[in-house]
């Protein structure tokens, strides 16, 4: 049973590490995945370089975002962090100062 231990107590750090790291991290990719597919017109999304913008158009890879009044940019699907809540992030600032 002494040689058994060590093999035993791997494939428990293992599990713990599955749990606890990998299966949350899969989650909230299959979340976001699914976030981006059902991005349609009217929504207005962040980008990961922090612009905001409505989608205008959408094609394959890429959303066309207008940013301001007759200003639309091309940015690719998977550089969106996910829908803006402008609700949600002035609370968080005012948390913040």
């Amino acid at each position: 049973m002494g040689a058994a231990s060590p093999m035993i107590m791997m494939l428990l750090m293992f599990g713990v590490f599955y749990f606890i790291l990998i299966r949350p991290q899969a989650k909230r990719q299959k979340e976001h995945q699914a976030v981006l597919a059902a991005l349609g017109k009217g929504d207005v999304v962040i980008t990961r370089g922090g612009i905001i913008g409505k989608v205008t158009g959408v094609k394959d890879a890429e959303l066309i975002l207008e940013v301001q009044e007759k200003v639309r940019i091309r940015v690719l699907r998977s550089h969106v962090d996910g829908k803006y809540d402008p609700a949600s992030s002035s609370a968080s600032s005012k948390k913040a100062a």
